[in-house]
């Protein structure tokens, strides 16, 4: 294990946190670098083989991961996933809301149903896990929330994806309204917004929608995209949640850490 143990006994609650494919996604590199850090990982994810990986990979590291498949839209179910969390642990310290992803759509387009569906995935499920961890983190008088958003939530990227891109730029604004409310109360919320990453997700459902199955020319395509010349990774993101989650980010709230490689600070 890692010497330097950032986040030494805490307890985090990590959603999204099994990939869906082969690889390294967001939440499963999140859960990993965490462990590695001394905290004890609830690894949530509607996928029980995923985070069963997760959780594999934890604990042949030496590290403490406990896994609960849940629904974070239901909120019936998100609010049995904390309690599980506190009877488990007796406390939450760190709160990273990992889960989203998009579907294609104009402002025309996108049915009705699509666009329920992306502010619930990628905007209500972190309001229903905050509305039932928030209340712990005040009893304890502290407590870090990370939420994931996207770059997509900044600008338009070149797809079509209104309703991620609302819901996107919805959960930053969203994350700003906690984190003012709840500062006096010891508790950070931040924002990390990545740009384009090459995660599980690539080949498994992007190269589908937009690579007509080619996934080698879709990851060609977004390499090019990026003003470092490739996309970043899973443990990009991690390392910058690692960063938000840890006492080292004390003093920061409110913000919002994008990791893209320069792409919406490009011209392009």
């Amino acid at each position: 294990m890692n010497g330097k143990m950032r986040l030494r006994n805490k307890v985090a609650v990590i959603t999204g946190a099994g990939s869906v494919g082969p690889g390294w996604g967001n939440g499963k590199a999140t859960a990993v670098v965490f462990a590695r850090e001394g905290a004890s990982i609830f690894a949530v994810d509607l996928v029980p083989e995923a985070v069963a990986e997760t959780q594999g990979i934890i604990s042949s590291e030496g590290g403490t991961c406990r896994t609960y498949h849940c629904d974070v839209t239901n909120s019936t179910e998100v609010a049995a996933m904390i309690e599980a969390c506190v009877a488990q642990f007796g406390c939450i310290d760190i709160l990273v809301n990992n889960v989203g992803g998009s579907v294609p759509g104009n402002a025309v387009d996108l049915n009705l149903e699509d666009w329920q569906h992306q502010l619930d995935f990628n905007l209500t499920s972190s309001f229903i896990a905050c509305k039932y961890v928030i209340p712990h983190m005040e009893s304890q008088g502290k407590g870090a929330i990370v939420n994931i958003s996207s770059i997509a939530g900044h600008r338009h990227i070149g797809n079509d994806h209104v309703g991620y891109n609302a819901a996107k730029a919805g959960l930053a604004h969203y994350s700003r309204a906690v984190a003012v409310k709840y500062a006096p109360h010891g508790i950070r919320c931040n924002v990390i917004s990545p740009g384009l990453m090459h995660t599980p997700l690539v080949e498994v459902r992007l190269a589908e929608q937009y690579g007509k199955g080619d996934a080698e020319a879709l990851i060609e395509k977004r390499n090019k995209q990026v003003p470092m010349g490739h996309m970043g990774e899973g443990w990009d993101v991690a390392y910058a949640a690692l960063y938000l989650a840890s006492d080292e980010a004390k003093y920061v709230t409110g913000t919002d850490l994008v990791v893209d490689g320069g792409l919406i600070a490009s011209a392009h």
